[in-house]
């Protein structure tokens, strides 16, 4: 038997049976919600468009669609 979890939909709610306080939290955090999320592919788009790019000294090489210079893991504290 597989221990993966089952992609749990979204709970849909009906913004005319809330309060007004209710509603508005929602439809704030919704609007930052989408907000960072197209200011992430903005810049995801931006990153796409460029063949090098100089982060903090080091070079980061975006040749045949692949990345060279880039590594991630945990930040060390300086």
């Amino acid at each position: 038997m597989s221990t993966k979890k089952k992609n749990q939909k979204p709970k849909k709610v009906n913004l005319l049976n809330l309060t007004n306080a209710r509603r508005t939290y929602i439809i704030k955090k919704a609007k930052e919600t989408l907000r960072q999320q197209r200011l992430e592919a903005e810049f995801w788009q931006s990153l796409a468009e460029v063949e090098r790019l100089t982060i903090n000294g080091c070079t980061i090489d975006f040749e045949n669609g692949t990345i060279s210079g880039l590594t991630t893991g945990e930040l060390l504290n300086l």
